[in-house]
């Protein structure tokens, strides 16, 4: 499973609209963009992304090499908490042909991943969530994450 930071999208107080309407700056796009390579080879079978705009807008650039849809997941939008845990735990156990990408939110990774190595005593390499753009590759064995690694964003 390869979850997601979704990319710079400038500052919460720094837009004036609806949050979860806030899109991707330029510096974003370019890191969406620069997932593809690194995301594509693995062969996903699915995209999974919060429904928040830049959440999305980092997903479209792996939906078009991909030609996957990407579906929309409110387990995955900030304040989820429990349900986005239980939601990578159900992805992992439902989808054995290959990898799930999943974009979401630093306060989500942060918990999902902080939940993840207490109940399965993972190391984790790095304190979550890390930074816009990152991606941390969950390999999972018998519904339990085995190892957690750390992609760095592109800048």
């Amino acid at each position: 499973m390869l979850l997601v930071r979704h990319g710079h999208a400038g500052t919460k107080e720094g837009w004036a609209g609806d949050d979860r309407l806030r899109p991707l700056d330029t510096r974003g796009k370019g890191q969406a963009e620069h997932l593809v390579p690194f995301i594509v080879p693995m062969n996903p079978t699915r995209l999974v992304s919060s429904p928040y705009t830049r959440c999305l807008q980092t997903m479209e650039p792996i939906a078009a090499k991909t030609g996957l849809g990407v579906e929309e997941d409110v387990a995955l939008t900030p304040n989820a908490a429990r349900q986005a845990v239980d939601r990578v735990r159900a992805l992992a156990i439902s989808e054995p042909s290959g990898p799930v990408v999943l974009c979401t939110h630093g306060e989500v990774i942060g918990d999902v991943l902080a939940a993840l190595a207490s109940e399965d005593g993972v190391r984790l390499s790095r304190r979550p969530p890390g930074l816009k753009g990152c991606v941390w590759v969950l390999d999972f064995r018998k519904g339990k994450v085995a190892s957690a690694r750390y992609i760095t964003p592109a800048r």
